[in-house]
């Protein structure tokens, strides 16, 4: 997902025209969860080599699947609510949720957040999906004050479906779907906006007492904090099904540079990576930035 703001960031945030790279998940089993990226989502194996898979549409990896067999289910703790695949048009979204009925497909959800249309379900491990395709910024409406649109309502599956009525599902997912934001557990909103907020650099756009959506260019949100499953839930543990990281992609070297320098000020951790590093915010839930 690329910001469409032509406007440049300010000192302290992220730049406008940054998008998020592949996501990498833990699973438990690679032979079970690409067949179900495969067919249900529409994703095309890129490669595999040992325990790791990466998916994509056909350009970039858009996932990168690390199997641990030993994985622990994910629990009362950190880590992935879900990661949303955006959808160029609404058209690519029934296209999506054809395939879904297709391949019968569970889905644990679908709604009408008027920013954008939405339907979530869970990988074979657990970890959450949502299936997304944006309204244009024109109906967003005024992102800081969450009373303005009211809340989510039930995604309209038939006007939704009609759009396709007659057609046979495709197998793939259209070449242009990326990753348009990443959302998280955590156990404290305000800790985790002074992190990611702070030192990050993303702009706050929506804050409700229970969670906080930030983004940057304007964006409804690259990435979503919640405590819905408890304040002061602990860190997500290592050996757990999960996130091992999502990825922001940066316009240049010196963006990176700075999100590193807010970083080492603080003392928070960098891990170096090739073009970029690997921070982690206080609940073990970690980012690569590069670009």
């Amino acid at each position: 997902m690329t910001t469409t703001s032509a406007s440049t960031a300010q000192p302290g945030t992220l730049p406008a025209g940054l998008r998020l790279g592949p996501v990498h998940l833990t699973v438990t089993d690679l032979a079970r969860s690409v067949p179900f990226y495969e067919s249900s989502i529409g994703l095309q194996l890129a490669r595999r080599e040992g325990s790791e898979a990466a998916l994509g549409a056909g350009g970039e990896d858009l996932l990168v699947l690390t199997e641990e067999p030993s994985a622990r289910p994910a629990g009362r703790h950190a880590g992935l609510y879900h990661f949303a695949l955006l959808h160029p048009s609404r058209l690519e979204l029934a296209r999506a949720a054809q395939r879904l009925i297709a391949t019968e497909t569970p889905v644990s959800g679908a709604s009408d957040h008027k920013i954008s249309e939405a339907i979530y379900l869970p990988d074979p491990d657990g970890n959450g999906i949502e299936l997304a395709a944006d309204r244009s910024r024109e109906h967003w409406g005024e992102l800081s004050d969450p009373t303005a649109l009211g809340g989510p309502e039930p995604l309209d599956m038939h006007s939704l479906m009609g759009l396709v009525e007659g057609a046979e599902a495709p197998a793939h997912a259209s070449e242009d779907l990326g990753v348009g934001h990443v959302h998280l557990h955590i156990g404290d909103v305000d800790e985790a906006l002074r992190f990611w907020s702070d030192l990050i650099g993303f702009e706050v756009m929506t804050r409700v007492p229970s969670a906080a959506f930030i983004a940057a260019g304007g964006y409804h949100h690259h990435l979503g904090l919640n405590t819905w499953r408890g304040e002061g839930v602990p860190p997500m543990p290592e050996g757990s099904v999960g996130m091992r990281h999502w990825t922001l992609v940066l316009e240049d070297a010196a963006d990176v540079a700075a999100v590193r320098e807010r970083l080492t000020a603080a003392g928070a951790p960098v891990e170096e990576r090739p073009g970029g590093f690997l921070t982690r915010d206080p609940q073990n839930n970690a980012v690569v930035i590069h670009s």
